[in-house]
């Protein structure tokens, strides 16, 4: 019994690269998240490159990591960080 209840905690988490530009590095972060099932269908939420850099008062993007958390593969977040001025 604990180890199906210990297998029906499990996340995985995991954080990549998208883009980078040639500005330099900022000091200011901007983020966006979005909810997703079955690691394709995003719904509740805009984890756009976009919504991400006008949360965070950027204008000038200097790289771009996505975030993807999952349990067991059905439910999870995507959540966009963008880096810059």
């Amino acid at each position: 019994m604990a180890l199906v209840a210990g297998a029906l905690l499990t996340s995985c988490q995991s954080i990549n690269p998208v883009a980078a530009t040639s500005n330099p590095l900022g000091h200011k972060v901007g983020t966006a998240k979005s909810n997703v099932f079955l690691s394709i269908l995003e719904f509740g939420g805009d984890s756009s490159i976009q919504t991400a850099a006008k949360n965070g008062g950027i204008t000038k993007i200097s790289h771009v990591d996505f975030k993807t958390t999952s349990i067991l593969g059905i439910f999870g977040t995507k959540t966009c960080i963008v880096y810059g001025e």
